[in-house]
């Protein structure tokens, strides 16, 4: 696939319409959340993925507020998984949100896991999509979706998910998933696009020495070139920098079908993954 236009500042637009960064900033178990994602801003990022269960929205709120950027120009995600789920619990945990964050919107709301069974999956998209009315919230998404996840949410009437952030990286590609959002205009998201630093491999590096890149850059060219929007998390300065330095060379066709065979289903899977969720 050639991608020759891709560049830091590249946007998805979103079936809402509203547009989205292409490279996103992962702040999970980040305890620097602040000065990283000043950092990260500092490199061009401008998407910015939280969660109520990473406790750290506050932080993400300052650090915009720190950077002087508007706040239109900056994307930010955020989550509620199960334990929040409901439709009472789930409206008082957006406007929580609004209030930790320290904005007036939200720019993309999803529902982090489907742990808490259908009925309140239904009950959590549909206080979401009433916020999402309101003003409060851009786009609605969901997380570690499967097929019969996504399908509830049409059969019940509503509108299908902008997102589907799931675990995506060479050896865990979840390709019916991924068919199917693709098939359905879904976004597709990518956390753990660096494996969590699990790169000791000798293709990835291999590659990594052909392009004179580290394996990180090639990790998160090879989910860019292949339609997906990578979340890379780090709290260390230069890794931040290089993470977004992806955009001054892109990989062969060849190269990008040696990282797709490394492909080991679920048993690639390096984060839990609730994918079989009833």
């Amino acid at each position: 696939m050639s991608l020759p236009k891709l560049a830091l500042n590249s946007i998805v637009t979103l079936p809402t319409g509203h547009p989205m960064p292409l490279l996103g900033f992962g702040v999970y178990q980040n305890y620097d959340t602040k000065a990283s994602v000043l950092e990260a801003f500092k490199a061009g990022y401008r998407h910015i993925d939280s969660a109520q269960a990473y406790k750290n929205e506050a932080h993400v709120g300052e650090a915009v507020r720190e950077s002087g950027l508007n706040r239109e120009d900056v994307f930010i995600t955020t989550k509620c998984a199960s334990k929040q789920h409901g439709y009472d619990n789930a409206t008082k945990g957006v406007d929580n949100s609004l209030e930790q964050l320290g904005t007036d919107y939200i720019d993309l709301f999803l529902i982090h896991d489907p742990l808490s069974g259908k009925v309140k999956r239904i009950e959590t998209y549909k206080a979401l999509l009433e916020a999402k009315a309101a003003g409060k919230i851009r786009s609605v998404g969901v997380s570690n979706y499967n097929v019969k996840h996504i399908e509830e949410i049409k059969a019940a009437g509503y509108e299908a998910p902008a997102v589907n952030q799931i675990e995506l990286h060479p050896f865990c590609q979840q390709k019916e998933i991924v068919e199917y959002c693709k098939t359905n205009n879904i976004v597709v998201e990518a956390y753990c696009p660096l494996v969590r630093g699990e790169m000791d491999n000798v293709v990835i590096k291999e590659v990594a020495a052909k392009y004179n890149r580290n394996p990180a850059q090639v990790l998160i060219r090879w989910s860019l070139q292949r339609g997906f929007i990578p979340l890379p998390k780090s709290a260390t300065p230069s890794r931040i920098q290089s993470n977004a330095a992806v955009y001054d060379f892109e990989l062969a066709e060849e190269d990008l079908r040696k990282l797709d065979d490394l492909d080991q289903g679920k048993a690639g899977a390096i984060s839990w993954n609730p994918i079989d969720a009833e």
